[in-house]
């Protein structure tokens, strides 16, 4: 499932993967979080997989991409929060492909992908 994050900054959204994600957590969650952004073409977006996240089902990837790829202008940065290598070395090696700033942080680095989302730290 997709949950929302309270205590994120102004302007940006937080989320995090548990479990399994259905085609159902993007839009009954994900869409719905995100769509004022889209408007704005303004989307920065944290996403936590964390130890307990197992998978994402067909449908939900499948509507990860209709998402991404039906409104690429509006997605800024990405913060993805992880500490799983494998997950790392893909964004590296595919970041490319997706729109706006991608970037990975460790678990223990919520604090400043969150800084860096809100254009708060001395990279942006």
């Amino acid at each position: 499932m997709i949950r929302l994050i309270g205590n994120m900054p102004p302007g940006t959204i937080g989320l995090e993967a548990v479990g399994k994600v259905t085609e159902d957590d993007y839009q009954n969650v994900l869409v719905p979080a995100v769509s004022a952004a889209l408007e704005r073409n303004d989307v920065r977006l944290m996403y936590i997989l964390g130890e307990d996240f197992e998978s994402y089902s067909a449908g939900a990837l499948w509507a990860d991409t209709k998402l991404v790829a039906g409104h690429r202008e509006g997605w800024k940065k990405v913060a993805i929060v992880s500490d799983a290598d494998w997950l790392e070395n893909s964004i590296k090696a595919f970041g490319w492909l997706m729109p706006g700033e991608v970037k990975v942080f460790e678990t223990d680095e919520v604090h400043d992908a969150k800084k860096w989302l809100a254009g708060l730290d001395d990279d942006d």
